[in-house]
């Protein structure tokens, strides 16, 4: 190939990379259905999956209610009080962990549904998002499950415990309680990356945030008293601190998004 053409081609496919692949609106259609159904499948695939392990995590799951009832001397049995109640519960926590083992497969969908419409920049900020939110969503169940559960059901296990009533766990009222508290803390801690998509459209800076820090606390202690299954101070004080602390990180996020893009408008201004 002559060297004159060379330099040409170069830079179409630097062109190419940048601006992504173009599709009219009825590719868009079939190319959103055709990720749709990857997405589907992954799911159910997922749920199978998770049908097929989920009896030998039940014993995971009530772990945080067993250490509890121990602690106090109690009968650390947990009991279903419907014919079906233990097949339900099976069924449902397969269902959920099915969820949660096809959601970096549907992720990755909608990451090749968007991609070719990005720019490169663009498609490394919308990976790093995809993989941060998967990342502080366990997080927030790690937590949850490891620090707040302990601690809150110790709180309502001990309550009673010198008074004439014993608890009879349900299986499956504990099964409710514990899935709000996982997955509450894990969309609690998407707070980052909520900061980080209202930074991106200008709708907060560090500057604003940290001059209505006070504001916040309060909204942080008033969700805290709302979502906290108990009214004990010190499992509202464990609620709020990873609160506090995730703000804080979006401080530094929103710090770091605008900073790129005053630098991208000097570099654009210069360029002009």
């Amino acid at each position: 190939m002559p060297e004159s053409i060379q330099p040409e081609r170069t830079s179409r496919q630097v062109a190419e990379e940048e601006a992504g692949g173009r599709m009219s609106f009825f590719d868009h259609l079939v190319e959103l259905r055709k990720r749709i159904v990857a997405a589907l499948i992954g799911v159910g695939a997922g749920i199978i999956a998770g049908l097929l392990v989920s009896k030998r995590f039940i014993g995971l799951i009530v772990e945080p209610m067993q250490n509890a009832l121990r602690a106090n001397h109690l009968d650390d049995k947990l009991y279903y009080t419907s014919p079906a109640g233990y097949i339900s519960l099976v069924i449902n926590l397969g269902v959920y962990l099915g969820i949660v083992l096809a959601m970096p497969w549907v992720l990755y969908q909608v990451w090749l549904f968007v991609a070719p419409g990005l720019y490169k920049h663009e498609r490394r900020a919308a990976s790093g998002f995809i993989v941060s939110s998967m990342f502080l969503f366990l997080c927030g169940i790690a937590f949850a499950y490891f620090i707040l559960l302990p601690q809150m059901l110790q709180f309502l296990i001990g309550f009673a415990y010198d008074g004439p009533v014993k608890p009879l766990i349900s299986i499956n009222e504990y099964f409710s309680l514990i899935l709000i508290v996982l997955v509450g803390l894990g969309l609690i801690f998407e707070l980052p990356v909520l900061i980080f998509i209202l930074s991106i459209f200008g709708i907060v800076t560090p500057k604003f945030l940290l001059k209505n820090f006070r504001y916040a606390m309060l909204i942080i202690t008033v969700a805290a008293a709302i979502i906290t299954p108990t009214p004990d101070a010190t499992t509202m004080l464990i609620f709020m601190a990873p609160m506090i602390v995730l703000y804080f990180v979006g401080v530094f996020v929103s710090y770091a998004v605008v900073r790129k893009k005053r630098a991208r408008a000097l570099a654009q201004g210069d360029a002009l």
